[in-house]
């Protein structure tokens, strides 16, 4: 039998749309021939879909119509239970729509890529492509990873950090801790969300305000840096475990302000004869030069960079780097890790000699190979404390604490 492989994506995201686009660029990617592929579509408001109308994108066009086509679905939180269940259930049907083999999670952004959904894997434990709970959460916030790598000596660029309830309560200590550490302009960014979901620059004070505003309506935690005048933006997937890992070729995202916006990454903004609603390929459409115009040097500093990052976080799976040129000086920064990142960086590995598919049949071979490598671990004694005297001091029959 086939090995069936569980896609899931969507979810509880301001990068919903987004997951969408790269699960389906996936599931076209696979070869049929060795997987069976299940999509499991996850709305925004938190339910489960299976069904072969997720598998064209037209239909997301018209998202009530397509849940017509397709039946909800869950899995119990069981260990050791791979089946998927119908949530509505006749008396004489069969509960089970399939069983899964591996889960390859395609889900951008919170609720997904931040541990969250992969704590309900492993919860379950079936294997799964992709970063474990802690790198993912790591991963995924903004200032612990910033933290951990200048732990570990990657660089990154100064930053200041708070959270929403700090700054409505001093709010003034902040801007001057802002202003005096870092100067203008900085850039403001929600600790935990991508896609340049909810970041502004800031050049004086009053705009600082707004874009922390802005911030805090998709964050709890705020992070400002310290920007880049002369800036070049380059990234780097990397691919395998910590312990053994690959780097692709580098690109150069081509943008026209100070930042990649969300529409350059996914819209119209950075592709040439991009007509409104033709864009239907994700980061691999967006403008970009690739291989990047780097010396070798420099190429091969940011592939270490791109690396190091990947190891220090204990990452898994496919992972996208990106880091920052200081044209002024030369100096260059981590800016931060995608664990999940857009179109899966498959555009990268094709430029690396790595086919779509091939990419995808190494996520599935590295999620079982994990999956062997943790049953190897001891997780339990099988010694029953109750049975030998053991308990609590002062309970039943006054049995006292182990030591």
């Amino acid at each position: 039998m086939k090995t069936n492989i569980g896609v899931f994506f969507g979810g509880r995201s301001t990068e919903h749309e987004i997951s969408v686009i790269s699960a389906s660029q996936a599931m076209a990617a696979i070869d049929r021939d060795t997987y069976d592929v299940t999509p499991i579509y996850i709305s925004k408001q938190g339910h489960w879909y299976t069904g072969e109308a997720l598998l064209d994108l037209k239909n997301y066009r018209d998202i009530p119509a397509l849940l017509k086509k397709v039946e909800e679905v869950y899995m119990e939180p069981a260990y050791g239970d791979y089946n998927l269940y119908r949530r509505k259930r006749s008396v004489f049907g069969n509960p089970i729509v399939t069983k899964l083999d591996v889960v390859i999670p395609v889900l951008h952004g919170s609720n997904g890529e931040d541990g969250i959904f992969e704590g309900v894997l492993e919860s379950i434990g079936i294997p799964y492509a992709g970063c474990n709970t802690l790198a993912s959460a790591n991963g995924m916030d903004k200032i612990t990873m910033k933290m951990i790598m200048a732990a570990c000596g990657i660089p990154v660029v100064d930053y200041v950090w708070f959270t929403d309830k700090q700054w409505y309560s001093k709010r003034d200590s902040i801007i001057d801790e802002v202003e005096s550490r870092l100067g203008y302009p900085v850039i403001v960014k929600p600790a935990n969300l991508g896609s340049s979901v909810g970041i502004g620059k800031a050049a004086n004070r009053e705009e600082l305000v707004e874009r922390i505003d802005d911030a805090e309506r998709y964050s709890s935690r705020i992070i400002v840096e310290h920007m880049i005048h002369n800036l070049r933006e380059i990234n780097c997937s990397v691919l395998g475990d910590c312990d053994e890992y690959e780097t692709s070729v580098c690109e150069e995202p081509l943008h026209s302000g100070d930042f990649l916006t969300y529409n350059e990454k996914y819209g119209c903004g950075g592709t040439k004869g991009c007509t409104k609603g033709s864009n239907r390929q994700g980061m691999a459409s967006s403008a970009k030069r690739i291989p990047a115009d780097l010396p070798a040097v420099v190429s091969d500093r940011i592939r270490h960079l791109a690396g190091e990052t990947f190891r220090v976080l204990s990452c898994h799976g496919v992972s996208r780097v990106d880091v920052m040129i200081d044209a002024d000086n030369g100096n260059i920064y981590v800016n931060e890790i995608n664990t999940i990142p857009g179109s899966l960086s498959f555009y990268l590995w094709e430029a690396a000699g790595i086919p779509f598919d091939k990419l995808m049949d190494r996520l599935v071979k590295l999620a079982l190979k994990r999956k062997r490598e943790q049953e190897r671990k001891t997780v339990s004694y099988d010694q029953n404390i109750f049975a030998m005297g053991g308990g609590v001091k002062g309970g039943v029959n006054g049995a006292k604490s182990p030591r």
